[in-house]
């Protein structure tokens, strides 16, 4: 079997085409398997270290900070069909699958020309132009979150959710109290924006810990690199007592998981990632989403949750200390509405997602 995976421009298309090839690499190890992303983005760095042959097709994302700008991307896309006609021609895959982003919609839309099956992963509440456009051309839609059908015209829907990482689930609990010194019965937050980290989330934490100096409470807040020195000397100065407050201060962490594992409530953003691994752990979370992400979808990923009572949700323009600090403080003071919270984040895990793609694609 042949198949070709597209999705690029940000983490959030490559990584779950990335587990759908590992998915398909390990049902099928027969399976020759070609990623096609773009010449520039960072699925091109990526995807070769993680083993998969690469190919490319010239295309950037539409910069609609200007028509000018919006014109000249525009203008890369008859080139990059054909390229993705070409790739395909010559490949002659079976199976064709998008993630989603700029650089798969030439591809994907190029394979329905073709005999081979296509289809493409969402993995946002409210879906990408790209997918928006491929929906009614493709064998089927695969969705994160059910509410993202309305937006679409398909001949097939499934619900089958976005593949996490196995590692998210494979820590031991009270390993992880021990790797970060913390007691299990004390009330223990986590906090990040991401790999970069993000300046408004870092400045409410930085009111809240003022506010919180002399209460119990346990804290892993990752910075981002950017902002970690800075934050430092400030978190310094604010003379924490250590006793009352167990505070984590890091730029980044790699497993993040062993935070997670330890965490009775995350402060984060709501990329589609980042709230299934979340659902899978049953942590409810303050949502602050992202307020520049590509049609708002980061809001309307953390909507989407906060209906269905999962999290609480600060828009970023009104996040403050003071904000940040009453909301924790409210989930903190009713172990049962967080308990609630956690049940109902718990309900929207789909643990099977990567089977349930496979099983879809591989059919």
């Amino acid at each position: 079997m042949k198949m070709i995976i597209s999705g690029g421009g940000t983490g959030g298309h490559i990584y779950p085409a990335l587990a759908i090839a590992e998915g398909v690499r390990a049902r099928r190890p027969e399976a020759h398997i070609l990623y096609v992303g773009s010449r520039q983005g960072m699925e091109s760095v990526i995807v070769p270290q993680r083993g998969f042959e690469y190919a490319a097709v010239d295309i950037a994302g539409i910069d609609r900070s200007s028509m000018l700008k919006a014109s000249q991307s525009l203008i890369k896309f008859p080139k990059s069909f054909f390229q993705g006609w070409d790739i395909i021609k010559s490949f002659k895959p079976d199976v064709v699958v998008g993630t989603g982003g700029y650089a798969s919609f030439p591809v994907v839309l190029a394979s329905t020309f073709f005999s081979c099956r296509s289809y493409i992963h969402e993995q946002n509440a409210q879906p990408g132009l790209a997918n928006r456009q491929l929906a009614s051309r493709v064998d089927c839609v695969m969705l994160t979150f059910e509410e993202a059908a309305q937006y679409l015209q398909a001949r097939r829907i499934a619900i089958t959710g976005l593949p996490v990482r196995p590692a998210i689930t494979a820590v031991d609990r009270r390993q992880a109290y021990k790797k970060w010194d913390f007691s299990p019965g004390i009330f223990t937050l986590v906090a990040f924006g991401g790999s970069q980290g993000a300046l408004s989330i870092n400045r409410a934490m930085l009111g809240f810990l003022d506010r919180m100096r002399t209460e119990p409470i346990q804290v892993i807040w990752l910075t981002g690199p950017k902002h970690y020195e800075t934050l430092k000397e400030q978190v310094n100065s604010l003379q924490i007592r250590q006793g009352e407050i167990k505070l984590v201060l890091m730029p980044y962490l790699d497993h993040i998981e062993d935070a997670l594992a330890v965490a009775d409530l995350a402060v984060c953003r709501a990329g589609a990632g980042t709230l299934s691994e979340l659902a899978i752990l049953g942590l409810p979370a303050i949502l602050v989403p992202y307020p520049y992400a590509s049609d708002n979808h980061q809001e309307k990923n953390a909507r989407a949750l906060l209906e269905k009572n999962a999290v609480e949700m600060i828009i970023d323009e009104f996040l403050d200390g003071d904000t940040l600090y009453n909301k924790i403080i409210s989930l903190r003071q009713e172990p049962q509405l967080l308990s609630a919270m956690a049940a109902n984040m718990k309900k929207e895990a789909k643990p099977n997602a990567l089977n349930d793609i496979l099983d879809i694609i591989l059919s």
